[in-house]
């Protein structure tokens, strides 16, 4: 019996492999595969047999650890798919559209692909959009409100994300999960969202979220420095398709008070171009000092190994004076890209290095704009079991 691209492909998918990994275990090049997932070339059924014989799945079993794909919207420079790949994930779409941070991901993730640019011409039409069990989505906090709904409610009249959250990236990402269904989602953006408009932004985005996706949702914001020397909080919205019992509150998350200082991030060595000039360390102490005495609380923040940082954000590059590393008898000095890469978790001293392949500049905006690893793949860890139990149903259902 014949069969089709699409199905070939999801065969593959299944194995969590990439085309030149299915190739070097079948003993077929790349191009072979490729043609038999574009629908070149027929796949032969010796082929098809020996690549079923990859998948690794007892559907039967409780235990299943099944591997599941997602796609990574607004993706930046992977952190959130590092933590979902960390649990068994395929991620089969990627959605960014800074140039240099397509290269930065590129460099250290292989999938055969490029990653997509701007999401909204895949919202428009959603359907292009692959099939997923998840969705991943940093999405920018752009600025709309809930005017007019509790009004419409009062008259009875209908309302819906499609005018509410018109304009938005948010209205972009709601999109793809009202046509896809996904079986969950995870959505990442700063802990000011749930206080933004008087709070109404955040009501929105739950709205459509809850009654007119239809998602079990909960929602927690969650301090980074239990995992990493940084001060960071941003707030992670999970869903489900299917209403279970998911909640945030029983997260296991770690003490900020007991969490790591910088020293286990710091280079030992430096160079000499990350110390401040003179110019820059006088101004940043003349204009510390005169917004002191007006009384404001406008600085930089110096701090050395036993400390713990600021949040680093993408304006890093300009002065770094969020985030400046005590030196003694000289100016202090900025974070490397490799420390910030280690103060966001993507490294860790020793091991192997985050592969940087952009300039200092744009790396530190990458890093700022990025998620600290270790809080996410902690989030889905605490979301793994109600994931699997999802799809361990939907295969016993299938049979």
């Amino acid at each position: 019996m014949a069969i089709t691209a699409d199905e070939y492909k999801q065969q593959r998918l299944l194995t969590g492999l990439t085309i030149d990994e299915i190739a070097s275990q079948l003993g077929l090049s790349s191009r072979q595969i490729q043609r038999y997932e574009s629908g070149e070339t027929i796949p032969k059924a010796r082929d098809l047999t020996a690549l079923k014989g990859l998948i690794n799945i007892k559907p039967v079993k409780a235990s299943l650890k099944k591997s599941f794909t997602f796609i990574d919207l607004f993706a930046g420079i992977g952190g959130l798919r590092c933590a979902f790949s960390s649990i068994n994930g395929q991620c089969i779409f990627t959605s960014e559209w800074d140039r240099f941070a397509q290269e930065t991901y590129q460099a250290n993730y292989r999938d055969n692909r490029l990653p997509e640019g701007d999401i909204r011409p895949f919202s428009d039409k959603p359907k292009s959009v692959p099939d997923h069990d998840i969705l991943l989505a940093g999405f920018p906090c752009q600025p709309f409100s809930l005017a007019g709904v509790s009004k419409k409610n009062s008259l009875g009249r209908p309302h819906g994300f499609l005018c509410d959250t018109q304009g938005t990236l948010f209205h972009d990402t709601a999109k793809i999960i009202d046509a896809k269904k996904p079986k969950a989602f995870l959505l990442e953006n700063v802990k000011n969202l749930g206080s933004h408009d008087g709070g109404n932004t955040f009501r929105t985005i739950l709205n459509v979220l809850r009654n007119e996706l239809g998602y079990h949702v909960d929602y927690k914001v969650i301090n980074a420095a239990g995992w990493v020397p940084q001060k960071r909080e941003r707030i992670f919205i999970a869903g489900f398709r299917d209403s279970n019992d998911f909640s945030f509150e029983n997260m296991k998350v770690l003490d900020p008070a007991k969490g790591p200082r910088l020293g286990t991030i710091l280079d030992d060595k430096v160079d000499e171009k990350y110390t401040l000039s003179d110019k820059l360390w006088n101004y940043l102490q003349n204009y510390k000092k005169k917004h002191e005495a007006k009384g404001n609380g406008f600085g930089f923040g110096l701090v050395g190994p036993n400390d713990v940082a600021r949040t680093l954000s993408a304006r890093y590059h300009k002065d770094g004076s969020e985030i400046l590393i005590k030196q003694n008898g000289k100016n202090p000095r900025r974070l490397t890209p490799h420390e910030c890469a280690r103060l966001m978790g993507f490294e860790t001293k020793g091991d192997e290095p985050f592969n940087i392949p952009v300039s200092d500049t744009q790396a530190y905006r990458q890093f700022g704009n990025s998620v600290v690893v270790p809080v996410v793949k902690a989030v889905a860890k605490h979301m793994e079991p109600y994931l699997q139990r999802d799809l361990v149903e939907s295969l016993q259902a299938a049979e």
